[in-house]
């Protein structure tokens, strides 16, 4: 059955970009009550939707959508390293439901994940492990990426599965909002196209150099020199009313290039949202504890919770 869920920005940046003392407070009580709501529901198993940000999927061989039957945790930005706490049977389980449901997913026995998907399970851990998981991977970093309206379909999949299962299961969207990451593209990095295909474990020197360009640019977006597209208060906004009112085709009508226009590259990531607000099912109760612009952590940071009806 499932308990709850909860949709929350994630930012690699939080422990090393410090935010203004009072805005950071706001978000750490935000937090605790985060924390608390999945503490107090006592959920057995975690499932959560989550994008990767071409650490553990790349163009050699790239789903849509991905259930992971064993992973592990790449740890970048000072997530945990290590393998996932992933039941075998249930994870399979729930891929089949899926595939029998109308919703063709892969699987993955080796699947790599990164901040997208441990930051918010590691963050939201403080009263109640949550790292008893099924990792979903959705792509939302690299083109083609799957629409709103199959995002929708996977995530009422996997509620009608989550239902069917006596274990209490909480649900977790990671990513959003509003964030333009200078994630690299084979249309415009030309340097890095091996890379973008291959994939392949990056080394320490590559991958600091990698957080070092990302840190950067927190400081950039705070004084204005920042090159990427600046965080929009409106847009973010507009998708929190949205999710708030059960309305998860807010963004149906929006090509992809004017989402990365208006919301930036990492906007793709509202996908994570909608399949896991899409497994409540209808009626679904939100409650948005916390959402402001963080120009130190390149995000427009919001957390919602949400309970079925």
């Amino acid at each position: 059955m499932i308990v709850g869920s909860v949709c929350m920005s994630h930012s690699p940046l939080m422990d090393r970009n410090r935010a203004q003392p009072d805005t950071e407070k706001r978000f750490n009580a935000a937090l605790k009550k985060a924390q608390k709501f999945a503490a107090n529901l006592e959920p057995d198993l975690t499932v959560i939707f989550h994008p990767d940000h071409v650490n553990g999927f790349f163009y050699k061989l790239l789903p849509s959508f991905c259930v992971g039957i064993e992973g592990t945790s790449v740890g970048d930005f000072g997530t945990v390293a290590g393998k996932l706490d992933i039941p075998e049977d249930l994870a399979m389980d729930c891929a089949e439901h899926v595939l029998k449901d109308g919703v063709d997913t892969a699987i993955s026995y080796r699947m790599e994940v990164d901040h997208g998907a441990t930051q918010p399970v590691e963050l939201l851990s403080d009263e109640r492990s949550l790292a008893r998981m099924i990792p979903i991977f959705i792509n939302c970093a690299t083109p083609p990426r799957p629409s709103f309206d199959r995002v929708r379909a996977l995530g009422a999949a996997v509620g009608r599965w989550a239902e069917s299962r006596p274990e209490r299961i909480l649900i977790l969207g990671s990513g959003g909002l509003s964030h333009d990451p200078p994630i690299p593209a084979l249309a415009t990095a030309p340097h890095v196209r091996q890379r973008l295909i291959e994939g392949g474990t990056l080394g320490h020197e590559a991958r600091l150099a990698r957080q070092n360009a990302v840190m950067g640019e927190g400081a950039k977006l705070v004084d204005g020199t920042s090159k990427l597209l600046p965080l929009d208060p409106e847009w973010d906004q507009m998708l929190l009313d949205g999710f708030s009112s059960g309305n998860l085709k807010v963004l149906d009508d929006m090509p992809d290039d004017v989402l990365t226009a208006t919301g930036g590259r990492g906007g793709h990531e509202v996908r994570a949202w909608v399949a896991a607000l899409a497994a409540m099912g209808p009626n679904y109760k939100s409650d948005v504890l916390f959402y402001e612009v963080i120009n130190e952590w390149l995000t427009g940071m919001g957390v919602m919770t949400a309970t079925p009806a």
